[in-house]
């Protein structure tokens, strides 16, 4: 049994947590604010199909709609394995936090799960935009 290194990434958003909960909640809506999740996003079954970076198919099995804000997904990337990806949307005051936990795994160097958190908060940051607006 192993445990990885973790960074949980959290912002804050200025409007209503389920709001932020139900625009997340769609996959097709990825697209426009987690760059690093993939784009084309398409249903096949319990699962999205959607390209990485490099146009490879990757699968993503998402947390089914819940009233607690969770929004995990697994990705399962063309080139095999999974990528638990533990995310939620709670209230904070008036507005809502975000949290991605990202996960050093091997054979990732720190450099490599520094730039992977970066990445997310950028993410992140893209989210707070749009839904500010």
């Amino acid at each position: 049994m192993a445990t990885y290194q973790a960074e949980t990434v959290t912002m804050s958003i200025d409007r209503d947590w389920r709001q932020v909960y139900d625009f997340v909640s769609i996959p097709q809506n990825f697209s426009r604010w987690a760059a690093g999740l993939g784009t084309r996003f398409e249903k096949s079954g319990d699962e999205w199909i959607a390209e990485d970076r490099n146009g490879q198919q990757m699968r993503i099995r998402f947390a089914p709609p819940n009233e607690l804000g969770a929004l995990d997904h697994v990705v399962l990337p063309a080139a095999g394995g999974e990528i638990n990806c533990p995310m939620r949307v709670v209230a904070n005051g008036t507005g809502a936090e975000v949290m991605f936990t990202v996960f050093r795994l091997p054979p990732m160097t720190e450099t490599e799960f520094a730039a992977d958190a970066a990445a997310v908060k950028r993410d992140l940051e893209t989210l707070k935009a749009l839904l500010e607006r």
